[in-house]
Formats: structure tokens, C-alpha cells, sequence
């Protein structure tokens, strides 16, 4: 029976370069001469720590990741924005998590959203992924259509398309 998955995952090596160039792009600006910000990436618990000294200047380095990360082809809604910290003296620190994998209440939301559709699919929740069998190509790819015009919060990928 043809299968495939539903996940989401992000490509660490093309965050990395989208972290690192909006790092020197800001490095670069005006505004942030003589400025004691920084944006750190932590492979292993997928965070992206900024440290800066007003909220302007950290509107800016958001808006810069986002706009990286929208050039390197990754979606900004794998960005979860936790709320402003204050750090020691007068910086602001903001902690980014980086959305991997689908939680359960967004794949309920999936399987939901399948089932209502009267499509011949079966839907089921794997770990971190919803997997979707059906006997024909044809209704797995009305399932990923049906899936593209839904929001459900964070981006979506289609892997291990198999007869």
C-alpha cells in the first residue's frame, strides 16, 4: 500500500548559515555601531539566544533572522518567540526555540482534518509524525494538497512517498 510521512523537521546546516549571516549583516549595520548584541545558535538543544541593549534593536535582529531565514528557503513559523528576559544591567535576552518535529496537538489537528476530508485514507500518529496509507497515489496526493491550504502552526514537509 502506498504510504507516506508528514513531519517537520529544519535543516541544521541552512539555519546555521542563516544565523550566521544575519549575525554579520547586523554586525554591518549602523545603528548597531558600538553595540554589545550577539546571536548564538545552540546546535543541541535548537536555540538561538539574542542578547541586546533596547527593544529596537532587537526588533531588528528578529526581523533580520526572519528575513535569512525566508531567503534560504526555511520557514519562520519553525520560530517559537518566547518573551523578552531581562539580562544583567540594561540588555534584553530573547530565547528562540526552533520547532522540530510535530507535537500532538497539531498532528490531532492533521489526522482531524484528514478524516473530515471523506478521502480513503488512513491517518496515524507516529512519534513526532503522522503517517498516511492509501490504496491509491492518487488520494495521498489530495491528502498533501489538503494539507498545503492548512495552517496548523508550524511548517509541514513530505517525506517517504512509497508504493
Amino acid at each position: 500500500m502506498p504510504s507516506f510521512d508528514i513531519v517537520s523537521k529544519i535543516d541544521g546546516q541552512t539555519l546555521d548559515n542563516a544565523i550566521n549571516t544575519a549575525k554579520k549583516e547586523i554586525l554591518n549595520r549602523y545603528d548597531f555601531n558600538g553595540s554589545k548584541s550577539t546571536i548564538d545558535l545552540d546546535k543541541k538543544t535548537n536555540e538561538v539566544t539574542i542578547v541586546t541593549e533596547d527593544d529596537m534593536r532587537l526588533k531588528a535582529i528578529v526581523d533580520s533572522i526572519i528575513s535569512r531565514m525566508v531567503k534560504q528557503n526555511l520557514d519562520p513559523k519553525a520560530l517559537d518567540f518566547g518573551k523578552d528576559q531581562y539580562a544583567s544591567g540594561n540588555m534584553i535576552r530573547k530565547e528562540v526555540k526552533i520547532k522540530e518535529g510535530i507535537d500532538k496537538e497539531a498532528a490531532k489537528k492533521i489526522v482531524k482534518k484528514i478524516k473530515d476530508s471523506n478521502l480513503k485514507v488512513q491517518a496515524a500518529i507516529m512519534d513526532d509524525q503522522v503517517r498516511v496509507t492509501a490504496k491509491k497515489i492518487d488520494d495521498l496526493q489530495a491528502v498533501i494538497s489538503l494539507c498545503r491550504t492548512e495552517d496548523f502552526g508550524q511548517p509541514l514537509q513530505y517525506i517517504n512517498m512509497r508504493n
